[in-house]
């Protein structure tokens, strides 16, 4: 693909199941993805029994989470013998040990071999010294966990040891949004949408309020779209943070506070954050939205949002509405877009100075075609 300095990615890249196929496995599965909230993935149930398992999917990798202990491990959702999977895609299990239901091969939640009938039992080899059970063991997937968040990555460390550290692809945003203590928010509310786009057009209409005085009078109200700048600060991230209007207590279609305030949060203003390559963090005085970004299909992507608030608080009505409203406002925008880029007319357009985030943002996935993934985008500067 011929890509121009400052102007939009060329249509492929919206449109092309090849190109979403690339990124699956270099930019979803070749980094750190977002798989959701530990406390939803791996719950405890109501006799306060954890759950040990769950299938996820990290790009184009099928994954197993396991709380292991303490840790939260994953695996290769692939049994060591025949490849059945381990569990069904988002299935859950409480079991000590992980089963597969093909020909009941057996591991224990730190990913080893304990046993396969013909070759081992319980005691030991079964079929001859010749059959190394430690060489059969599950393999094993980075995985971690911030702020209440589980990431995974889909590359084994054994076949590319260069798995890039989590800690440089946070970078400086952990200090960013530290005041928020999101890890302590409980959920008041989900929606989730299927929007007929892709969706690196919905993460680049979340990086710019250009567009803000045409679709969004809500918005518009509470806080002023000109008001927004852009950090460059270390880590695998793009964003900055918009200033409320005086008299705005946060983003609800009154001003009003919808939430107990999150202590140590600034209380005039918006951060707007994206943890490449997924996961979309809007904190506010008193609630956080997430947006989690799934690809299904080069014209389509689920989304999920959520909103976070402090235990204990009654939820955050006001803000679900609000960005109900919003939300909605900008998909029709994005599936617009999604359908002009498959005109045959259509060619890339240059980026407003306001649009420099999404000119960012366009500039590291070029980089990342041209490189084959997603670096660090800016690296802590050496001590």
């Amino acid at each position: 693909m011929e890509m121009v300095a400052g102007r939009m990615l060329p249509a492929a890249a919206y449109t092309s199941a090849d190109v979403l196929g690339w990124e699956l496995r270099n930019l979803f599965a070749g980094t750190w993805t977002c798989l959701g909230r530990l406390d939803e993935l791996l719950p405890w149930d109501d006799n306060g029994r954890p759950v040990t398992q769950r299938a996820v999917r990290v790009g184009h990798v099928g994954g197993l989470l396991v709380r292991h202990d303490t840790q939260v491990r994953m695996f290769a959702n692939t049994c060591r013998h025949r490849g059945h999977e381990l569990l069904p895609e988002d299935a859950t299990s409480p079991r000590r040990s992980i089963v597969c239901p093909y020909h009941g091969w057996a591991y224990d939640l730190g990913g080893s071999l304990i046993a396969a009938k013909g070759f081992l039992d319980r005691s030991g080899p079964s079929s001859g010294s010749e059959f190394d059970a430690g060489s059969h063991g599950l393999a094993e997937l980075p995985a971690r966990v911030w702020e209440g968040f589980v990431f995974g990555h889909g590359v084994h460390r054994s076949h590319d040891p260069a798995v890039p550290d989590f800690e440089a692809h946070l970078g400086d945003l952990a200090g960013i949004l530290a005041p928020y203590s999101i890890g302590s928010l409980v959920l008041a509310d989900r929606h989730a949408y299927e929007v007929a786009a892709n969706w690196k057009v919905i993460a680049e209409n979340y990086h710019e309020c250009y567009h803000c005085p045409q679709i969004h009078p809500e918005l518009c109200q509470v806080s002023p779209p000109d008001s927004g700048h852009n950090y460059d600060r270390p880590g695998s991230w793009i964003g900055g943070a918009m200033t409320l209007r005086e008299g705005m207590a946060t983003m609800s279609l009154t001003g009003e506070r919808v939430s107990a305030p999150l202590p140590g949060a600034p209380s005039d203003r918006v951060e707007y954050v994206h943890l490449l390559p997924n996961v979309l963090l809007s904190a506010h005085p008193d609630y956080v939205m997430v947006h989690r970004l799934v690809p299904l299909a080069p014209d389509r992507t689920w989304v999920e949002c959520s909103w976070l608030v402090l235990p204990g608080s009654p939820g955050a009505p006001g803000a679900v509405e609000f960005w109900d409203i919003t939300n909605r406002q900008d998909w029709a925008a994005c599936e617009s877009v999604q359908r002009g880029l498959s005109s045959p007319h259509f060619a890339p357009g240059p980026f407003a100075p306001n649009e420099d985030a999404v000119a960012q943002l366009v500039a590291v996935i070029g980089d990342a075609y041209r490189a084959g993934g997603i670096a660090t985008i800016r690296p802590a500067p050496a001590s």
